[in-house]
């Protein structure tokens, strides 16, 4: 999913030069997919992504007349959660602009009476009025960026590509405030007893102030801005650019041999699609789309390898042609991004990048590349071997192309394994699901959850709304799951982003979005979860979590506020390994129509194969964490460094016409620009963090449980306001070890 900044008071607030950056969307990279897909995401310190989205994690009172906040939903900052069933979007335009308005008058006003403090300024006197200023403009713009996320439709795109130049203007004239960078500065050097949350919130503010442009005058400024609302667009109009591309594919399937060797839920599926109010699973139509509940599973099973073939390019090749073709956007990103950087005194953007990032420069990060290349390279030479020679044992013959790979790895896993991921479906009814993590979170964590299901407006009759309760079972923190794929209105990928985000000053508890795009139910079934979902779901959990359980006082560093983006990825990636755990599975798991858990015959197959290919999925994530640093420090064409990074980092190379790049959404039009990377140095920490409860032995469970409260009590609860290099110290005792994610996946 993060590089979101903050900067809040216990009693006040302090968070003005990161207002751009605060939209948090946490994305997790199906890893198994046979195909190129990048779900979108998640964000830098610096991203230009971010340079279009402001924080709304808190409310205040505005100066918004009472009755225009009746007339729109999106002016009632300071009436709890979003009202979603009484938003339209011809209210977008107008409440966006109205509270840009209001947020500049109140700037101006709190830029004269900074100007008058002396030395000695205190934290709430700089705090305060400026999360103040903030809350109204947040909560509003929030709204509208998730549901474009959510809810998408031509309308609502049109009206938040209108009024976004306006937030950024609003926003850019906050964070280039010249008094308010004056104030910070003079609190840094005022002497006031600042804890150590505090220090390192107002150390993030000026650095980010910095990046934001702050000291820049003149032309040179006037084109920074230019950068900043360009870069805004296009980033935008890439993720449509990919939404559009995969609604517009469909092949509607007629006969029986096209749809030969798929399974049932498969079959469901398409059928449904095909026909929503009478579908027929037996005798179709089936439509094949692009959609990843659609595409993987037929890439895995489909016996038609023309179909599969034709199906595996038009994927690659996805918004790459005609009106949808990003590939000069693409160029436009990257020479804006390197004109930033040159701007803010920096030789590349991924050295802007990684300024505020835990690996801090170019080269720390291809010693994480190189260091996990040998090992995965070499495994993955192993695996292809393995699977060409088990294809041509079954009957196949020649060499296997990158269509193939999922249809014959899918097999081979099956005879190796003897189990597919649809015989795991039926174990894994979401309501079941749910249960066992709830349940695995209340065990090691100390909280409960329960349901509150109609206490809020939804924007979807699907999505739900659940509460958590402490220790004492008092209420501390709430989410919303928005659980399956809506391919003609909600982009791919899961995620989690903030609703509402802590705030003593404003007596706000944490709030998440829970986004997943899994199966949805059929008939008379519930949603059947592959058991990759299963591991998505945890993965966003985990975000979530970091989100609602923090301790932090301070809204600015208060659950994933302030945490460098390449550890963000840790609590999520600890989260999926709890299904590798035979006492987690039997919670999670009940076949949907006899209630028994999966067998213990067919988990412990299940565990063999977690290290089935793991080094082809290593080298895959390598490869594009290595293409996205070259793109961002490299002025070749981005084919050229395509194909320069397939030349290391695949064993496979690219066919000539893959545009994958074209709906790489993590880093065009996303958050993980010059930070893909990100995901392997988290998940490093995330393998060696679950490491300490193997050690203790994960059927002991008093030694998990305590375990499971330290866990909480640093990682959980420390949020942004430590170092996370300090954070997982006080977890582990050392520093971080490689060896525990190697081992995990059999590569050592």
């Amino acid at each position: 999913m993060r590089g979101v900044l903050r900067l809040v008071g216990r009693k006040s607030s302090l968070r003005w030069f990161n207002s751009s950056l605060h939209l948090l969307i946490i994305l997790i990279l199906l890893q198994d997919s046979a195909s190129s897909s990048i779900p979108q995401s998640s964000c830098p310190a610096s991203s230009s992504v971010f340079d279009l989205f402001i924080s709304r994690y808190a409310s205040a009172r505005c100066s918004t007349a009472a009755e225009t906040k009746k007339g729109n939903p999106l002016l009632r900052h300071d009436e709890g959660l979003p009202q979603f069933q009484s938003i339209d979007v011809d209210q977008v335009k107008p409440g966006i602009t109205k509270l840009a308005k209001d947020f500049e008058a109140g700037l101006e006003v709190l830029e004269t009476k900074f100007d008058g403090l002396g030395d000695g300024v205190s934290w709430s006197e700089v705090s305060d009025p400026l999360e103040r200023l903030e809350a109204p403009l947040d909560y509003g713009w929030g709204v509208v960026v998730h549901l474009n996320s959510v809810k998408n439709s031509q309308k609502l795109r049109d009206a938040f590509q209108e009024v976004q130049p306006v937030v950024i203007k609003t926003t850019s004239r906050l964070s280039q405030s010249k008094p308010i960078y004056t104030a910070v500065k003079k609190l840094k050097m005022s002497g006031a007893r600042l804890d150590g949350v505090q220090e390192r919130l107002v150390d993030s503010a000026l650095r980010q102030a910095k990046l934001g442009g702050v000291e820049l005058t003149g032309t040179t400024k006037e084109r920074f801005n230019e950068i900043r609302l360009r870069l805004a667009s296009i980033a935008t109009q890439f993720s449509n650019n990919v939404l559009d591309a995969t609604k517009a594919f469909s092949l509607e399937l007629t006969d029986q041999r096209d749809v030969e060797g798929l399974p049932k839920s498969i079959l469901q599926l398409m059928a449904s699609s095909a026909n929503p109010d009478n579908p027929d699973v037996d005798n179709g139509p089936w439509k094949l789309t692009l959609d990843l509940p659609c595409y993987e599973p037929f890439m895995k099973h489909s016996t038609q390898r023309e179909l599969r073939e034709t199906l595996y390019k038009t994927y690659l090749t996805r918004a790459s042609q005609g009106v949808q073709d990003n590939g000069p956007i693409i160029q436009e990103i990257r020479t804006l991004r390197q004109e930033k950087a040159e701007i803010l005194g920096y030789p590349n953007y991924a050295a802007l990048s990684l300024s505020s990032k835990m690996a801090k420069n170019v080269d720390n990060v291809w010693s994480l590349i190189h260091g996990l290349r040998d090992k995965s390279k070499e495994a993955a030479q192993r695996d292809l071997k393995q699977l060409q020679d088990f294809a041509s044992s079954q009957g196949f013959n020649g060499s296997l192309q990158l269509w193939d790979v999922g249809f014959w790895s899918e097999r081979q896993r099956e005879h190796l394994f003897k189990f597919n991921d649809e015989d795991l479906r039926p174990y894994f009814p979401l309501p079941r699901v749910l249960e066992g993590m709830f349940n695995l979170t209340s065990f090691l964590f100390n909280v409960r959850i329960k349901p509150a299901d109609n206490t809020v407006e939804t924007w979807h009759e699907d999505v739900r709304f659940f509460n958590i309760l402490n220790e004492n079972d008092e209420h501390m923190a709430s989410f919303f799951l928005d659980p399956y794929t809506r391919p003609a209105e909600k982009r791919g990928g899961a995620w989690m982003s903030t609703c509402l985000g802590k705030s003593e000053l404003l007596n706000h508890k944490p709030v998440a979005y829970l986004i997943c795009n899994q199966t949805p139910p059929i008939k008379d079934k519930p949603s059947l979860m592959t058991f990759r979902e299963v591991e998505t779901l945890f993965h966003e959990f985990g975000h979530g979590l970091q989100h609602m359980l923090t301790t932090v006082p301070y809204a600015g560093a208060a659950g994933i506020n302030n945490v460098e983006w390449d550890a963000v990825e840790l609590p999520s990636q600890f989260m999926e390994n709890w299904m590798y755990d035979a006492g987690t599975v039997k919670t999670v798991s009940g076949h949907y129509e006899t209630g028994q858990p999966l067998p213990g015959t067919l988990f412990n197959q299940l565990v063999k194969a977690r290290k089935y290919m793991a080094g082809s999925a290593m080298l895959r994530q390598l490869y594009f964490s290595a293409m996205d640093i070259d793109l961002h420090t490299s002025s070749d064409h981005w084919l050229d460094v395509m194909k320069r990074a397939a030349d290391e980092y695949t064993i496979m190379k690219p066919l000539q016409e893959d545009r994958f790049p074209c709906s790489f959404q993590h880093i065009f039009a996303s958050a993980y620009a010059a930070g893909y990377y990100s995901y392997k140095w988290a998940e490093v920490m995330a393998a060696d963090t679950f490491s300490a409860f193997e050690e203790v032995g994960l059927d002991d469970r008093e030694s998990v449980a305590q375990v499971g409260k330290r866990f909480r009590d640093t990682v959980l609860a420390l949020g942004g306001g430590t170092h996370p290099q300090q954070v997982f110290k006080k977890f582990r005792g050392r520093d971080p070890s490689h060896e525990p994610l190697l081992r995990m996946y059999g590569l050592i």
